[in-house]
Formats: C-alpha cells, structure tokens, sequence
C-alpha cells in the first residue's frame, strides 16, 4: 500500500501551476452572460402624473387593514 501511495505522489508536481488563476477567469466572462439592466422609456409629465394617481388610488382603497398585517 505505501509503495502504491509513493508511486502516485512521485508523479505529482507542486511546480505546476496555472497561467490563470480563478479570479482571472472570472473577469474573462463574456459580456452576454452578464446582466444589462434594462433602461425604462422616458414619461412625460401628465403619464407620470397619472401613474401616480393610479399607484396611489390602489394603495387608498387596499381595504380596511387596521393591524400590522403579522398573523398568528
């Protein structure tokens, strides 16, 4: 058994390293594998003024919720 262990450690070398390291290869990624957030389209002034007045008429008539919203 020990001389099956030396004949496998006397083929390893611990001078045999990589050109690249993980970090490198981590900053090779492509760029389609990353994300690219998505860019909204521009509002004008009276549709961000209606927006607002929708969010807000949902948010004014979400019902009658007296408590903290935790259930037991």
């Amino acid at each position: 058994m020990r001389s099956e262990f030396e004949s496998i450690v006397e083929g390893l070398s611990l001078d045999e390293s990589s050109p690249t390291t993980f970090l490198d290869d981590l900053d090779r990624l492509d760029n389609a594998e990353r994300f690219i957030a998505p860019i909204p389209p521009r509002q004008n002034l009276r549709s961000t003024f209606m927006s607002a007045k929708k969010a807000f008429a949902r948010w004014f008539n979400r019902g009658d919720h007296d408590d903290d919203g935790a259930h037991v």
